[in-house]
């Protein structure tokens, strides 16, 4: 058996609760006195849908931006051939 049960059980109490006051201490210092004041809306830079429908008309359509190159695409699909045999 283990000799000075009380004494080893002590020991692991203490390091385990020092182990998280140490760990979690922060987070708690920062709940009771946060640094900063969290998000703050401006509103006088909020767009407003109905005063500038064309803000939205204006967003650049994503799918004519991305254009890949043909001999990319056929090296990604040999790729793509290779890993189901690499399975062992």
């Amino acid at each position: 058996m283990i000799p000075n049960l009380t004494q080893t059980l002590a020991i692991v109490v203490l390091g385990t609760s020092l182990f998280f006051l140490i760990m979690f201490l922060p987070a708690l210092l920062e709940l009771r006195k946060p640094k900063d004041s969290g998000p703050r809306m401006i509103m006088e830079k909020v767009p407003e849908f109905h005063a500038q429908p064309s803000l939205f008309m204006s967003m650049p359509n994503i799918e004519e931006e991305i254009r890949f190159e043909h001999s990319l695409i056929q090296r990604l699909t040999k790729i793509v051939e290779v890993l189901p045999s690499l399975e062992v």
